[in-house]
């Protein structure tokens, strides 16, 4: 396992951290909070600054490419590869579920009592009573579903092409030498440091801020394989971009009926998750060793 990050790499990384931080910091500052309406528009926000900066530092420092290169922008990955990155995460999002629902104290909830309760905190009773009653009026799972693989594929995949053009975009082609494992894990532990601001927010992890640092990190570099081989195999930061609406779109569906069970334990982001995302890493890899030329076991560079 090997690294190599080119200068201009770590550029790119120092002038992101320093906006993407330097936002939140203004953003806490200003007195707003994890859980309005306002937060949800700058966390979206938020994830736009790894491709604003990768447009910075190219245009500061030209590598001779046309941007669309630079970024991965490259709309033809196959039907195949496409339904693999649309639909991945939300198998992963129901394996999560089913998993959840194995822990100590967590039992199965269709009435949803513990997400509403959690989602409606400072409404009116009127506005509880009526989600109580929209949740009544459709099967939620499928409908959540339904709505996560729309969103997931639209809006939630040009908020996820801001991240995604950022780390599998131009950072993958500025760590050319490296292992796929070590470019990996690397861009994995990055992109997870980067959420620090919004988890120390109580973003993912309310009621364990500071150990949900620790978690969303180990989050991250356990998915970062996954996105780097969708990026790889496809040549496009566009199909990593897919998986990560739609995993944004449909990570509700792990705790969506779930009661018990805590921020650490249940759900995408919880050890029901890492465990999930350990079990299709470890099979992704299995499939991938009986491929003619293996991707994770090739430098970055090699075919991009």
């Amino acid at each position: 396992m090997s690294l190599h990050v080119t200068k201009r790499g770590w550029a790119y990384l120092a002038l992101e951290f320093a906006f993407a931080w330097g936002l939140a910091g203004i953003v806490w500052s200003a007195g707003l909070r994890s859980g309005t309406p306002a937060f949800l528009v700058f966390a979206s926000c938020y994830m736009l600054t790894p491709l604003i900066t990768a447009l910075l530092v190219s245009a500061a420092r030209p590598s001779g490419l046309p941007f669309k290169d630079v970024l991965a922008l490259r709309f033809r990955m196959g039907w195949k590869n496409f339904f693999l990155s649309w639909l991945l995460f939300p198998a992963l999002a129901l394996l999560t579920l089913g998993i959840s629902l194995l822990m100590p104290g967590v039992r199965y909830d269709p009435s949803m009592s513990q997400l509403i309760e959690r989602l409606t905190k400072g409404m009116s009773p009127e506005k509880i009573a009526e989600l109580r009653e929209m949740a009544g009026a459709a099967p939620p799972l499928l409908l959540t579903l339904v709505q996560g693989l729309a969103a997931g594929i639209s809006i939630n995949a040009v908020f996820g092409f801001g991240e995604e053009a950022g780390w599998r975009g131009f950072l993958v082609k500025e760590l050319r030498g490296s292992s796929f494992w070590g470019a990996s894990i690397f861009t994995g532990a990055i992109w997870g440091l980067w959420h620090a601001p919004l988890i120390l927010q109580g973003h993912n992890y309310p009621e364990h801020r500071v150990l949900g640092v620790f978690l969303m990190v180990l989050w991250c570099v356990l998915l970062s394989p996954i996105f780097l081989y969708l990026r790889l195999r496809t040549k496009s930061a566009v199909a990593a971009a897919v998986a990560h609406g739609s995993l944004n779109a449909t990570a509700g569906l792990s705790i969506m009926p779930l009661a018990g069970g805590s921020d650490l334990t249940v759900g995408m982001t919880g050890l029901a998750g890492l465990i999930a995302i350990a079990g299709v890493l470890a099979a992704l890899w299995l499939l991938d060793r009986r491929a003619e030329r293996p991707l994770t076991a090739l430098r970055i560079g090699e075919e991009v």
